[in-house]
């Protein structure tokens, strides 16, 4: 909140950012877990004076916010989650020290997963997986809460599909009546899976109509949790963890559909729009999802000379790329959402 300093209305806050930090945990089986968090910490504290008077005595120092990352890290003598890390590192700082009123902690989780040998989990290897776990807690004084928890990378795409479906179709003989019709099955094929028509068009659309494209993203998603003191937080272990991995599954089989089938898209905003709906459907304690769905286009590639042509495009040959790329994002929440 804005303080009034000689005439001015003056706001700071003060923090560290990129803390790189490790945890292994090992169980008595000898099976291991490891993350690795970027941690990043923010303060609103009382320490004007060390902007106006040189005066540094209530300044939580950023190289103490550092260390206090790897000795929070260390306490943890149980895997948790990076939310419940995050609510944690936060509850430290504004109950530890009396100058911070609201400390606010981010923290993107590098996805390090449990590699499979032989079609089992490895004790101890893990690889390095794609999308990002990210998190951000607020947490003031007064014991308020603020959690949003999110995922950033997720990269899908989904291609055309030949679906053959088997269709009834009526058939009358001549001069027979409509009762007397037979049916035989005819065969049709359906190729969509996503498409982008009806947009408006004018002098500078070159864009054709189409029912039949490459639909392809990278998803960043944040949900807002509907807890709101740190009272109320579930205290169930991995509960966040847990709750990741629904959110993220929710999302991916909404974008893709049934795995046989598939679901036709008719624009990434009508494909963000039933992401962000199933999220907030399924999961009671979340009361608002944002996506961001850049739209990456896969080109149809055609290339002729004066020889005639050497690649016709026929559903198989694209040009990948990201720049420049459809920029789609919105925010779904309920009611009594904050966000």
């Amino acid at each position: 909140m804005a303080e009034r300093v000689e005439g001015f209305n003056f706001e700071q806050r003060h923090g560290k950012e990129r803390v790189r930090v490790a945890r292994l945990w090992k169980t008595k089986e000898g099976k291991h877990y490891v993350v690795e968090w970027r941690v990043g910490i923010s303060l609103f504290s009382d320490c004007v004076n060390s902007y106006l008077r040189d005066d540094n005595s209530d300044i939580v120092a950023t190289d103490t916010m550092k260390n206090t990352v790897y000795a929070k890290a260390k306490e943890c003598s149980e895997i948790l989650s990076v939310e419940n890390f995050a609510i944690e590192l936060a509850k430290h700082f504004i109950s530890f020290y009396r100058q911070v009123t609201t400390a606010i902690v981010n923290i993107v989780e590098k996805p390090w997963e449990r590699i499979i040998v032989d079609g089992q989990p490895h004790m101890h290897g893990f690889k390095l997986g794609s999308e990002r776990h990210t998190v951000e807690a607020i947490v003031k004084k007064s014991g308020a809460l603020q959690l949003t928890s999110g995922v950033e990378g997720l990269s899908v795409l989904k291609t055309t599909k030949l679906k053959f479906i088997k269709c009834p179709i009526m058939f009358r003989g001549k001069g027979q009546p409509d009762a007397q019709a037979s049916c035989i099955n005819a065969v049709w094929i359906c190729c969509e899976q996503s498409g982008f028509e009806g947009f408006i068009r004018d002098k500078y659309t070159a864009l054709p109509e189409t029912r039949e494209r490459m639909l392809a993203t990278e998803v960043t998603g944040l949900w807002r949790y509907s807890y709101e003191s740190l009272s109320s937080v579930p205290q169930k272990p991995l509960y966040f963890m847990e709750r990741y991995g629904d959110v993220k599954r929710v999302l991916l089989e909404t974008f893709f559909g049934p795995p046989n089938v598939g679901v036709y898209s008719p624009s990434v905003q009508s494909t963000l729009y039933q992401m962000a709906r199933a999220t907030l459907n399924r999961f009671p304690d979340i009361d608002s999802v944002q996506l961001k769905m850049p739209n990456i286009h896969f080109l149809p590639v055609n290339i002729s000379n004066t020889g005639g042509q050497i690649v016709k495009f026929n559903d198989d040959v694209y040009l990948p790329t990201d720049e420049p790329h459809g920029s789609i994002q919105a925010t779904l929440s309920c009611f009594w959402s904050k966000m």
